[in-house]
């Protein structure tokens, strides 16, 4: 019996001499992975560390936006504010103005910017001819890569009193001329117009990826059981691409109460007449920056933006996985 306990003891001991003797990183299941894997980690070490220097280390800076910044005492010694700056946004006559502005207008780019895109999309991929099929495409998706400035120019000239539409439609059609830079109740509209054949063609790409990742066999098989183009489309392409449509839709929500600035800022051509129908956050923070220099100000609303955004997200994100937990992000 006592040849046993001892031997029992020295092998526990011997064992745990093992343990001790054991690599640092065969202990940690991180460390293990991170030797094992080393080459994959290297190649994510340039893009970390652009986006920890570029989007992480800048988030230090919110502490502006509680502070009553003046550039002699820079960030750091200038005195705290608390929550003063954040009064600007909602003790302003045309906060509830602009803050409605620009959550409809989100919502309307959202909405019309998922129906139309999925429309165009698969109205291209139903094209015969492949040729032409990339010639609308890449017709469709050439605005996206136009300036703000260049597009307002293009809208000037349109709608300027001396423009085409006053000058050549007017006359052929035989209409009444507009101004339509002192009429701010069409803007909503040109707005919504402006920004939808601008970027239509960006929402295109997506669902036709979305569209050449499915399987052939599941429309051949739906051939074969006798259903046309629409019930294929129905039942096989949009259940396909629900993915894609949550995704982008979440991540667009994220930004709902952020506003294009070129958008706001350009098209209108800064037209005081047009501010109730054109002004939104953005624009309104940037001429109060300009007008009255306070960074903690401005600081306060991208902050403001920011949260707002993020519980957006989570929110929608977990209505998604109420709905469809598959179709969730995370």
């Amino acid at each position: 019996m006592t040849t046993n306990a001892n031997t029992t003891t020295e092998t526990t001991t011997d064992t745990s001499i093992t343990l001790e003797k054991k690599p640092l990183w065969k202990k940690s299941a991180f460390l293990k992975e991170l030797v094992t894997n080393k080459a994959l980690f290297l190649m994510l070490l340039a893009p970390f560390t652009l986006i920890f220097v570029n989007y992480y280390i800048p988030m230090f800076g919110v502490i502006i936006a509680f502070k009553n910044f003046n550039y002699s005492d820079g960030f750091l010694r200038s005195p705290w504010a608390g929550l003063q700056n954040f009064r600007f946004l909602f003790m302003s006559d045309a906060a509830w103005q602009i803050t409605r502005n620009t959550i409809l207008y989100n919502l309307f780019f959202i909405v019309l910017g998922l129906v139309f895109a999925l429309l165009f999309a698969l109205s291209l991929n139903e094209l015969r001819n492949k040729f032409m099929a990339k010639f609308y495409q890449s017709v469709i998706f050439l605005p996206y890569f136009l300036s703000w400035v260049v597009v307002a120019y293009l809208v000037l000239a349109f709608l300027d009193p001396n423009g085409f539409y006053n000058k050549t439609v007017v006359n052929l059609l035989n209409l009444e001329s507009v101004d339509w830079y002192a009429s701010p109740k069409y803007w909503p509209y040109i707005l919504v117009l402006v920004n939808l054949w601008k970027n239509i063609g960006y929402g295109i790409v997506i669902y036709l990826a979305g569209i050449a990742g499915i399987d052939q066999e599941y429309y051949e098989a739906a051939t074969l059981d006798g259903a046309n183009k629409f019930q294929q489309i129905k039942h096989i392409t949009i259940p396909f691409l629900v993915p894609f449509m949550v995704v982008t839709t979440i991540i667009n929500l994220g930004n709902i109460f952020r506003s294009d600035f070129g958008l706001f800022y350009q098209i209108p051509m800064q037209q005081g007449l047009l501010a109730p129908a054109t002004e939104v956050l953005d624009t309104y923070i940037y001429k109060a920056l300009i007008t009255t220099g306070d960074l903690g100000m401005s600081s306060a609303a991208g902050l403001y933006q920011s949260i707002v955004g993020f519980f957006t997200v989570l929110l929608a994100n977990w209505v998604v996985g109420k709905i469809s937990n598959e179709n969730r992000m995370f």
